[in-house]
């Protein structure tokens, strides 16, 4: 059995047990989906990486579980809805249970549901981002999965600079990974590259939906490494930080050194906005 629990507001209390396996070791995963004109969208793509982390996790939790939970939710999305976008955030625990981290034979998962402000509009002409130092380190068993334990993406972000918008991780090979928040799409040399997705800490949902639309259009995103010898050289023709909440931005600098935007890097900006 899933117990979900929503909140009506952020300043809603919701009573969280203080065994809570997901408080207690980042046991679980989250979801957080865009809300437009009262519709949350890419709900398809955001159910299936809910259900296959769950899966990988062993927590029992179905399809139905994650409807029901967006049915709930829809009055509260409906008294809010608006001209300014909204998020919606699904956070699943394994629920209560189990003797240290060795968790109960039948666990009884919670997902709490809550709804926010969207962040404020980036700019059309770009953001600035920075480098982190710290790197990013990925468990093959975990890759992909939004789990709830996302310390490295915490202190990454402490690091930030005010006048920048990211930061940028760094691979085992010298190059950029993953931003804190967000996936990057990059153009090199007329086509379209992703870090390798088994690579990375999150499989990104809106990532997925662009490179469906690229397919379709006969522009495959491949999968290669960003390493300094792209992204300084002469055959760059621009980065894109990429997720559902703000779909898809333009990287105007990297460490304050400007960037080159192709035109094409302004079809996926449309794409990400117009789903």
């Amino acid at each position: 059995m899933v117990s979900i629990l929503l909140t009506n507001s952020p300043d809603d209390p919701v009573l969280i047990p203080g065994d809570d396996r997901g408080l207690a070791y980042g046991d679980g995963l989250f979801e957080t989906l865009r809300v437009r004109n009262g519709r949350p969208e890419l709900v398809e793509g955001h159910r299936s990486r809910m259900l296959a982390g769950a899966a990988r996790l062993s927590i029992p939790f179905r399809a139905r579980h994650f409807d029901q939970a967006l049915e709930q939710a829809a009055p509260l999305i409906a008294s809010r809805s608006g001209s300014h976008p909204l998020v919606l955030k699904l956070l699943l625990s394994r629920g209560s249970g189990g003797r240290g981290y060795q968790p109960s034979p039948n666990p009884q998962p919670r997902l709490l549901v809550s709804l926010h402000e969207a962040p404020p509009t980036l700019p059309e002409g770009g953001v600035d981002v920075c480098v982190s130092g710290i790197p990013l380190t990925i468990n093959p068993y975990l890759a992909g999965l939004k789990t709830l334990n996302r310390l490295e993406q915490v202190l990454a972000s402490t690091g930030i600079p005010q006048h920048c918008y990211e930061a940028l991780m760094m691979g085992d090979r010298g190059d950029l990974r993953e931003g804190t928040k967000t996936c990057l799409l990059f153009r090199w040399r007329g086509q379209w590259l992703t870090p390798p997705r088994h690579e990375v800490a999150v499989d990104s949902v809106m990532l997925r939906h662009l490179g469906r639309r690229l397919e379709e259009a006969g522009e495959p995103v491949m999968e290669d490494y960003l390493t300094p010898d792209k992204y300084q050289g002469n055959d760059f023709e621009g980065l894109l930080l990429v997720n559902s909440v703000i779909g898809a931005v333009l990287v105007k600098t990297l460490e304050g050194e400007r960037l080159p935007h192709s035109e094409h890097l302004a079809t996926i900006v449309s794409l990400a906005e117009n789903l």
